[in-house]
């Protein structure tokens, strides 16, 4: 009885050995989805890791190259500085050279300029101390207005210094170019006097016929205006009297051909509308209105004021702003 009690209890043999079976192959089912996991993921990380080697490489590559580019570049580069600076220091040699035979010639060109200029102030004073003696040492005016004939002798002679003061007038702006470019500063004017563009200008005043305001501007080493552009015109409109000036145009060689006192021919020109008109067949001589305008009048008129012009001189040079260059031995003064 006791036998067949247990026996109700306990599980028959084969039954306990299926379910040992299908835990032993669930878990092996279970051992292998991980395992297949675990190398799924293996196999991902491996792949993703061989991509961004790959990628590494290329970028390795790439910079490598660029590198090598930029390398080659900073040589060329390099070499091509250097030639420069051997043709820059050639060239600054040949610019010294070049520089000290320029001041060794400007030095000689200013001798002889100065010689010139001398030659020429002997040559004019010589003339005129002639002329003084022989003509009475200016001109004489008759009443009407123009200046008494001078023996032929005496007009040669007076051409002869009209030529040589142009000539000494060209020998001094070549001179003052030459000092400008050497770095000399020309804008010394006398004291009244106003300077404006190389050159210096007086306005005088006083009641003066036309030849009286000549002669006053040759005693001040100078002579009535030449007007030759409009912006020298601005400036003699501003600073000039505002009732009338004389200035250096006349005709009185040739009717209707106005020479101005420098000797050139009108080129600018500002005249009033209706002017020249030579009214009453006696208007030889050029005065400036107030407005700047031009106007042709009796060389007997007188006006209150006329205008004076004259180089300026020249004072020594700038100095330089760089010290590479040697620099140039300063001009002597005019």
């Amino acid at each position: 009885m006791e036998g067949r009690r247990y026996a109700g209890f306990s599980e028959p043999p084969r039954k306990r050995c299926c379910r040992q079976r299908l835990l032993l192959v669930l878990l092996g089912m279970l051992t292998t989805a991980l395992w297949a996991g675990l190398l799924t993921l293996l196999l991902l990380w491996h792949w993703d890791t061989m991509r961004t080697l790959r990628q590494l490489e290329d970028s390795a590559a790439r910079n490598v190259s660029q590198v090598s580019r930029d390398l080659h570049r900073y040589q060329s580069d390099q070499m091509a500085q250097k030639s420069q600076a051997a043709q820059l220091s050639r060239n600054m040699q040949e610019l010294r050279a070049r520089q000290k035979q320029m001041e060794s010639q400007d030095s000689e060109l200013s001798w002889n300029l100065d010689r010139l200029l001398a030659d020429l102030s002997d040559t004019k004073s010589q003339s005129e101390s002639w002329e003084g003696r022989g003509w009475g040492g200016g001109l004489s005016v008759i009443p009407e207005h123009r200046p008494l004939p001078a023996p032929q002798g005496l007009n040669q002679r007076r051409a002869a210094s009209d030529s040589l003061e142009k000539l000494q007038e060209e020998v001094e702006k070549l001179r003052i170019q030459i000092l400008v470019s050497k770095g000399s500063a020309c804008n010394t004017c006398p004291e009244q006097w106003l300077h404006f563009q190389q050159k210096c200008y007086y306005f005088g005043k006083g009641a003066k016929r036309w030849v009286q305001a000549r002669f006053t501007c040759s005693d001040l080493e100078g002579r009535l205006v030449s007007i030759h552009s409009q912006e020298e015109q601005d400036f003699l409109t501003k600073h000039a009297n505002k009732r009338g000036s004389w200035i250096g145009l006349r005709d009185l060689d040739l009717e209707g051909e106005f020479i101005w006192m420098d000797g050139s021919p009108v080129g600018y020109s500002n005249w009033n509308p209706g002017e020249p008109n030579n009214q009453d067949q006696g208007e030889d001589c050029v005065m400036m209105r107030g407005s700047g305008k031009w106007n042709d009048a009796s060389c007997r008129s007188q006006l209150d004021a006329w205008v004076c012009e004259r180089l300026a001189t020249c004072g020594p040079p700038a100095p330089s702003a760089s010290g590479d260059l040697s620099e140039p031995a300063p001009p002597r003064g005019l």
